[in-house]
């Protein structure tokens, strides 16, 4: 028998082997944490309850979302310390001027007139999915009463992912002191839910500072949008419960170098299912996305 017919004889199961290899690799499946950012972005209008409700009904195990402070010290969930113009209407229903939307700062307002604005009928064109409804930037006591009422439904306990948003050029315009916006989250969490479904992060590393001496108890996400692992850390001082970077500064490399310090890796905000695909083959322990329901797929059923 010829070389040339052996082969021949070969190449069927060669063929069924590559295919059964390529099926294999469509349907690899991963256990990790789905967190959905502010809620799920991509189907709904940002950090709105409407958008968190999509999120649990989705299945995340997280919700992610941000906080800023109010004239009268409630806690809100916004992103930014402003009526963002792209996605809010004032009080009258009118579009607010991109140039003009930091006028309408929310630690300048009382919560009654930021709950005026509506933050859910305007169309945001870089999420097109979006399904649209007038909203109201809520507070986070009533986030976390409501998503834990609705996870009681589905017989699990979510989990909160809560970013403070606080730059040092912001101090006394935008927010509290580092100290002061601490203390005013950490009321409404330990009235409202348990801290161990929490953990808090921000990219002002002063207030995960504050957080680690005032209150060890809480687990931190050091956020990262430029600096290297061993940078961010000595910037730091301490190394928190978990590493929070921009994705593409995600490598296989990266992910060891955390797990070996006792650090979970978790990426933001990973939008296309390829760039999951990798990042969870690197080995991260979970995903912040704007499309929850793109993630689904992906994760390991239990």
């Amino acid at each position: 028998m010829n070389y040339l017919f052996m082969l021949l004889l070969t190449l069927p199961s060669l063929h069924a082997q590559s295919q059964k290899e390529t099926a294999i690799s469509k349907s690899t499946t991963y256990a990790f944490d789905l967190q959905g950012h502010r809620g799920a972005r991509g189907l709904a209008t940002e950090n709105t309850l409407q958008a968190f409700q999509k999120a649990l009904e989705l299945g995340v195990n997280t919700l992610e979302l941000d906080v800023v402070v109010t004239k009268d010290n409630q806690v809100v969930v916004s992103h930014e310390p402003w009526m963002n113009a792209d996605i809010c209407l004032d009080s009258d229903g009118n579009a607010i001027k991109k140039d003009d939307e930091k006028a309408f700062n929310i630690y300048q307002l009382t919560y009654e007139e930021v709950k005026a604005f509506d933050c859910g009928s305007k169309l945001n064109p870089a999420f097109p999915e979006q399904e649209l409804e007038s909203a109201y930037k809520p507070l986070l006591k009533e986030v976390l009463n409501m998503a834990d009422s609705l996870s009681k439904n589905h017989g699990k306990k979510i989990k909160y992912n809560i970013e403070l948003k606080s730059l040092p050029e912001g101090d006394g315009i935008y927010h509290p002191k580092p100290a002061d916006f601490v203390k005013l989250v950490m009321e409404v969490l330990q009235k409202e839910t348990k801290l161990k479904r929490v953990n808090l992060q921000s990219f002002d590393f002063r207030i995960l500072q504050e957080l680690y001496r005032s209150y060890p108890e809480v687990k931190l996400a050091a956020l990262v949008y430029k600096s290297d692992l061993e940078t961010a850390l000595v910037d730091l001082g301490f190394v928190p419960e978990i590493y929070s970077p921009y994705f593409p500064l995600v490598t296989k490399k990266l992910v060891s170098e955390a797990h070996d310090l006792g650090m979970k890796v978790i990426p933001w905000t990973v939008n296309e299912t390829e760039q999951m695909k990798t990042l969870l083959k690197f080995g991260v322990d979970g995903l912040i996305t704007d499309y929850p329901d793109r993630a689904l797929k992906l994760r390991m059923k239990k």
